[in-house]
């Protein structure tokens, strides 16, 4: 089979829902197969599957030993109970490794020269959706975030299910009047595989939706160097360690979105400027907050306007992310992305806005100590006004007491 190039845009350009049936029909003709299974990583349903003989996560997991990094393999397989022949396909484009695994329909073996461009398709498959994955615009979070709360939903309700399978199963093994002893093995059996796959699929999950700041920094420095190889550019990567918070577990949706940033303030400084020899990135943990930093050696030239053609404010501010551009003619330009690692706190409203301006007066000689007889002479109006307007601004504020009154006037700075 040669390298169908018109095959692979059919495949990269259908819906998500379409690739995977798109690509078994573009593999068909050179790798007979009744079955086709994916494990991806992709964030909006990293494992499918279509074909005839239906197979598990746990399955095709089970096979990845088989090829250690790019290529494939060949042989016989026990997938959904059924020893059968399938080929496995591995992409490196992603990391972990992308899988597609053929369910065959013959034991014939597939040649290399047909195997070859097979994995060549793989990878521009994976790639593209790499791509997707890595650009995480508005849109593509959207979809991101729904796929993940239904996965968390779906893995709620697989929970809910083997629940009670393990119920049932424990309740038979504890029931002292069942002496089939192949009964109580093929019990224990079935509780073991239910554990297993339900394992598989939580962590399969949590590894889609989370990976570790230095993960996520090298996926980001790969993909960087890909960016800069041919150009005359030298990188610089400032690596983070414990300290930078490496070890931390983030959203991948909002590490994504800083490193699609990050590329896109590169991009921004080698093509809108002229004599970019060195790039320096860095990327930590600071406080609440994912810092990255992108610096030049160039003119400092580069502005806002640069980034906004690049859509960054735009995949920033579904998280809350900000960037800022320092550029000094001569001496460089900085790009600092901030990227918090929570939903941004609301702005507490400041309840002493109920107040008239009068109330704001008798408020603050509240909250100094004054008396009612000393307030009235202080404003020049007389005690009875001083007691009326005391009772609105306790009945305004919802407070019970002249001295809750008076701390809510510090806190919110009335007791000047």
């Amino acid at each position: 089979m040669g390298m169908d190039l018109l095959a692979a845009v059919d495949v990269i350009q259908a819906p998500l829902s379409e690739t995977l049936p798109r690509l078994s029909a573009a593999l068909a003709g050179a790798i007979p197969h009744q079955s086709v299974a994916e494990l991806s990583n992709c964030t909006f349903a990293p494992f499918k599957f279509r074909g005839e003989q239906p197979v598990t996560i746990t399955d095709v997991s089970a096979l990845r030993p088989l090829v250690s990094g790019r290529g494939a393999w060949q042989g016989r397989a026990v997938l959904a109970g059924a020893d059968v022949p399938v080929v496995v396909l591995v992409s490196d484009v992603s990391v972990p490794g992308a899988m597609l695994v053929l369910l065959r329909t013959e034991d014939t073996p597939v040649p290399d020269e047909v195997l070859a461009p097979a994995v060549a398709l793989w990878d521009v498959v994976t790639a593209h959706a790499e791509g997707m994955r890595n650009e995480a615009v508005p849109a593509t979070l959207a979809v991101s975030r729904a796929a993940a709360a239904a996965r968390a939903v779906a893995i709620s309700d697989l929970g809910d299910a083997y629940g009670a399978s393990l119920t049932a199963l424990l309740g038979v093994l504890r029931d002292h009047g069942v002496d089939d002893a192949a009964a109580r093995s093929r019990s224990v059996d079935l509780a073991v595989t239910a554990l297993v796959e339900l394992r598989s699929r939580a962590d399969l999950d949590r590894a889609q939706t989370e990976e570790r700041t230095g993960d996520a920094f090298e996926r980001l420095a790969e993909s960087l160097r890909r960016v800069l190889r041919g150009r005359d550019v030298r990188l610089d990567l400032g690596t983070p360690g414990a300290e930078e918070g490496a070890d931390r577990v983030l959203p991948t949706e909002l590490s994504s979105t800083a490193a699609a940033v990050v590329r896109s303030a590169v991009h921004a400084m080698l093509d809108d400027q002229g004599g970019v020899g060195r790039v320096h990135i860095g990327w930590k943990i600071v406080g609440t907050v994912l810092r990255a930093t992108v610096r030049d050696d160039g003119p400092g030239t580069l502005s806002c306007g640069s980034l906004d053609l690049r859509r960054v404010p735009e995949r920033l501010g579904p998280l809350g992310g900000v960037v800022q551009v320092d550029a000094v003619p001569g001496w460089g330009s900085t790009v600092t992305i901030e990227v918090p690692l929570g939903p941004r706190e609301t702005p507490r409203e400041d309840p002493l806005t109920v107040l008239g301006s009068r109330e704001l007066e008798v408020l603050g000689q509240l909250a100094r100590g004054r008396r009612n007889r000393d307030i009235a002479g202080e404003l020049h109006i007389s005690e009875s006004t001083v007691k009326f307007h005391v009772a609105k601004i306790l009945d305004k504020l919802g407070v019970g007491s002249r001295g809750e009154a008076a701390a809510m006037a510090h806190e919110w700075g009335a007791a000047r």
